[in-house]
């Protein structure tokens, strides 16, 4: 029935009767304030959907060294040799130059233990050799310049008797011309005289006088020519001396030359063995010094990759593996593909290594408790052989961040978030559930090429 009157009667009936069962129906009132409490429950959900959320993309790794010269390398022996005697255990630090191992020589042209004695003498018998060549071309070159000289005194004074003898057989044909002339006279007198003695002006004694006198200037034509003759072959033989002179002073002087260019090949093929014999005298120190194998920097020794006395290596064989020490740590993370174009250099990115507890909320940086910050420093052109690609991150913490413990060690694991932009909550979820990736607000700007 209707409910008209003021005064409730249920009231009145639970505070004047014990009615057990009636207090143990649902009241009216408990459905209204679960109607109330649902309402409240998906205005809060309505209001969470449209709080921000910092999208992150996520990456697994683990702890490296930003620079290579602080990651672990094995250390190699750069000979080959034979195990002598070990200087250091595992996991003993070492300081720079400290001695790991020592090796011996097992080629037996370093066996002779006085073998730098005996390349400084060849050194010394070679520089003497080399001196000596030095005088011998010098003392070439000074005969040279002496055959020089005799040959044009030699020259000179062929030449002179060559124009003696042209002047010896000018002046001989000058004499012949006037024999001769002398001699064509007396023929024409003794023809006068003939007449003259047919026609009885002259005797007979004078005749025969002057047939005399014509056999006398002959005589003279004929000893004159003969003279003349011998002029001329002064000057043939003069001319062939000095054609003979300058022939044996130039092989004289290119016998020399010979002589001379084989004592400076000789010279060059000596500078050349002394500056082998110094090159085998420098890599033998040099060698010598290798037969102790040093660490390159201060580090730990890792392991050892060889064992034993006596053992043979090989040349450029690994011996033990040193990890430098106070490397600057940083870590590599390995994204998939399809994340890298979202990611810059300069993001920010949250950290959580192995052996340290955090609670990171992914789109709430700001409420995550144990994680580490850090940077993008490096981001791999290429990549790697899981298909990912690799991010180096060093480190930078922001206001309130812990700094990276001291205890991490290269090779312990990572797992870390890239901090991208804020979005809403409902966004997120709508990407999530359709597997968009994330979004940024502005396409990422290329890196400048150095």
């Amino acid at each position: 029935m209707l409910n008209l009157s003021n005064q409730r009667v249920d009231e009145q009936l639970f505070n004047h009767y014990p009615l057990k069962t009636l207090r143990s129906l649902p009241q009216p009132d408990a459905g209204r304030r679960l109607g109330r409490w649902m309402l409240a429950l998906l205005l809060i959900c309505l209001a969470v959907l449209f709080l921000p959320w910092q999208q992150t993309i996520n990456g697994e790794g683990g702890v490296t060294a930003l620079n290579p010269q602080d990651r672990p390398q094995t250390i190699q022996n750069a000979i080959a040799g034979r195990i002598e005697r070990w200087k250091i255990q595992e996991g003993q630090a070492v300081k720079k130059g400290d001695t790991l191992l020592v090796i011996s020589d097992v080629k037996d042209d370093y066996f002779d233990p006085k073998l730098p004695q005996r390349l400084d003498e060849q050194l010394g018998a070679k520089q003497g050799s080399l001196t000596a060549t030095s005088v011998k071309i010098s003392a070439l070159e000074e005969q040279m310049a002496a055959l020089r000289k005799a040959l044009t005194v030699k020259l000179a004074s062929a030449r002179n008797k060559v124009r003696q003898s042209e002047f010896k057989v000018a002046s001989d044909s000058t004499d012949l011309i006037a024999i001769r002339k002398n001699y064509q006279i007396a023929l024409d007198r003794l023809d006068r005289f003939e007449k003259g003695y047919t026609n009885g002006l002259f005797s007979l004694t004078d005749l025969e006088t002057r047939r005399l006198k014509v056999q006398e200037d002959y005589a003279k034509v004929i000893a004159q020519e003969n003279k003349l003759n011998g002029a001329r072959q002064e000057l043939i033989n003069a001319q062939l001396d000095l054609s003979t002179i300058q022939a044996d002073y130039q092989e004289k002087i290119a016998k020399s030359l010979s002589d001379r260019s084989s004592a400076v090949s000789y010279q060059a093929e000596a500078s050349g063995e002394i500056a082998k014999l110094r090159n085998k005298i420098s890599s033998v120190d040099v060698r010598r010094g290798l037969y102790v194998v040093r660490a390159p920097q201060d580090g730990y020794i890792v392991r050892s990759l060889k064992a034993g006395i006596g053992e043979m290596i090989k040349e450029g064989e690994s011996i033990v593996t040193l990890q430098p020490a106070n490397p600057s740590v940083a870590v590599e993370l390995y994204v998939r593909p399809m994340d890298v174009p979202l990611i810059q250099r300069g993001r920010m990115v949250r950290l959580k290594f192995d052996g340290w507890p955090a609670i990171q909320f992914s789109g709430w940086p700001s409420v995550a408790v144990g994680t580490f910050g850090g940077e993008v420093a490096v981001i791999d052109a290429i990549n790697s052989v899981n298909g990912k690609y690799r991010l180096l991150i060093k480190p930078k913490s922001r206001s309130g961040d812990q700094p990276w413990p001291n205890q991490l060690r290269v090779g312990s694991g990572v797992f870390g978030w890239v901090m991208l932009d804020d979005v809403p909550i409902w966004y997120e979820l709508w990407r999530q559930l359709n597997g968009f990736p994330p979004s940024l607000q502005q396409e990422p700007k290329e890196e400048k090429k150095k």
